[in-house]
């Protein structure tokens, strides 16, 4: 019996209730629902030996994907998918940890930039192994193929929603 039974016992509850419902698009939303809360309780469990949570750990993984420029806060909040508001705080956080530091743009002094210290890409590399082996855990249940399946179906569908 899988942790989504009971969710999916309510939906067709719903649907009985209410024809006109959308079962797949439900039973769908839900799962993504699912899959993401999964994904993020166990990454903040692994990320815990490194003081980091998830969050955190995104903001440091789109900086140690730009190592050849500064990101603005803006697009940090897009590469992470965070909320401006949430950037400034996470950011606060990550500076004060020593992970992260703030550069002023040369040409345009309200500007700033944001990048990796040394102790930065340093936490990230001695983070990075566990990460990737909670990653493979986390697709096991799919093969190679199944995956690639999977991402281009995930894309299509965050196109769709952006679209929007």
């Amino acid at each position: 019996m899988s942790s989504f039974d009971a969710t999916e016992v309510r939906i067709d509850a719903t649907c009985a209730r209410w024809p006109g419902f959308p079962r797949e698009p439900a039973v769908l939303v839900r799962l993504v629902k699912g899959v993401y809360k999964a994904v993020h309780d166990r990454a903040n469990s692994v990320l815990r030996e490194f003081e980091l949570s998830h969050a955190e750990y995104n903001i440091l993984m789109m900086l140690y994907g730009t190592p050849t420029r500064p990101l603005t806060p803006s697009e940090l909040a897009e590469a992470a998918t965070e909320k401006s508001a949430n950037i400034t705080r996470l950011t606060d956080q990550l500076c004060n940890k020593g992970l992260l530091e703030r550069i002023p743009d040369s040409s345009d002094r309200r500007k700033l930039g944001l990048h990796l210290t040394a102790d930065g890409v340093a936490c990230v590399q001695r983070l990075l192994p566990k990460m990737a082996e909670l990653l493979v855990m986390q697709t096991q249940g799919l093969d190679e193929g199944e995956q690639h399946q999977l991402e281009g179906l995930l894309k299509k569908m965050l196109t769709g929603i952006e679209a929007n």
